[in-house]
């Protein structure tokens, strides 16, 4: 079939047309089949999404409500992604999306689909399971982006409509929905009429927000990474809202909902000290005016000698 085409499919530039091509249907498919099912899991269901996250509480479960609108966000900046992918017309944007996020983008909305079935099903290990493989999707997008595609201010539609949705949606499994499934899959909850035993599994939700928390900081002074920052501080508010919780854990992620920011500020500033220091003031040349007559630039002029100071 290949072969009686008018053209060489095997041309690099022909195959990287198809590919956008393919990227072009199958993205927005993706998409619509991630809100469609999100959507039916947490209005048409029962239990639905919300729910689950009732009947399981534990040291690091989020508030739910703030969690929807993190994810609508993420909904938002992909439909803007998908508008990119079709109208841009920046070939080093369809290189990025080629070569780089478009395909794991695609089948990170297919997880997520799968994974809103297997939580309400509280089939909670293949949940675990499929965060963790849209953990890995996620972040394999975002450092390959980073290598073909690295954000620029110089493109602000792509740095919000390629960039963003990626790495928010990177921040959200990484930073809460992956350790609280996992929480779960443990049994590291309590049951939701006992909330005196709010302290089970506390060192655990104590070490996995420290850890990822400390890992989001150094991203975000790093890099300077806005979205991240405004993902990660999100996430904190999120969990630390949502009562009770054990007063480790509450410190921790009250104490990065400050950190994240400050230090976003904190690298910035200080990226902007050493780019003025670098930029110091000029040396200018010395005056013309007030040069000696004939003596060559760079050179002393000579002086007059007092032979009877000299030999007295």
């Amino acid at each position: 079939m290949m072969e009686n085409l008018p053209f060489d499919a095997s041309h690099p530039a022909v195959r990287d047309y198809l590919t956008l091509i393919r990227l072009q249907v199958l993205t927005p498919l993706s998409l619509l089949i991630n809100i469609a099912t999100v959507m039916v899991c947490e209005f048409m269901l029962e239990p639905n999404i919300e729910t689950i996250s009732t009947l399981y509480p534990s040291s690091i479960t989020p508030r739910p409500s703030m969690i929807s609108v993190y994810i609508v966000a993420i909904y938002i900046l992909q439909v803007g992604y998908c508008l990119l992918l079709v109208f841009s017309r920046n070939p080093d944007a369809k290189r990025a999306l080629v070569k780089g996020c478009g395909f794991p983008l695609m089948l990170s909305n297919w997880v997520m689909a799968l994974w809103a079935i297997s939580w309400i099903l509280q089939a909670f290990l293949l949940s675990t399971i499929c965060l963790g493989v849209l953990l890995v999707l996620l972040l394999y997008a975002n450092i390959v982006l980073l290598i073909y595609h690295e954000p620029s201010t110089k493109r602000p539609l792509e740095l919000a409509f390629i960039h963003a949705p990626l790495r928010a949606f990177m921040v959200l499994p990484l930073g809460v929905m992956f350790p609280y499934s996992l929480f779960i899959t443990l049994g590291k909850t309590w049951s939701p009429g006992e909330p005196q035993h709010y302290d089970r599994g506390q060192w655990s939700g104590f070490v996995a927000m420290l850890v990822i928390n400390l890992f989001s900081i150094l991203v975000i002074a790093i890099r300077r990474d806005i979205v991240w920052c405004v993902a990660a501080t999100w996430i904190c508010a999120s969990i630390w809202s949502l009562k009770p919780k054990p007063y480790i854990v509450t410190v921790v992620v009250v104490a990065f909902t400050v950190l994240h920011p400050a230090a976003l500020i904190a690298s910035t500033l200080w990226g902007w000290l050493r780019g003025r220091r670098r930029t110091g003031p000029i040396a200018l040349p010395p005056d013309e005016e007030g040069r000696p007559n004939g003596v060559p630039d760079g050179e002393r002029p000579a002086r007059e000698v007092d032979a009877e100071a000299i030999w007295g």
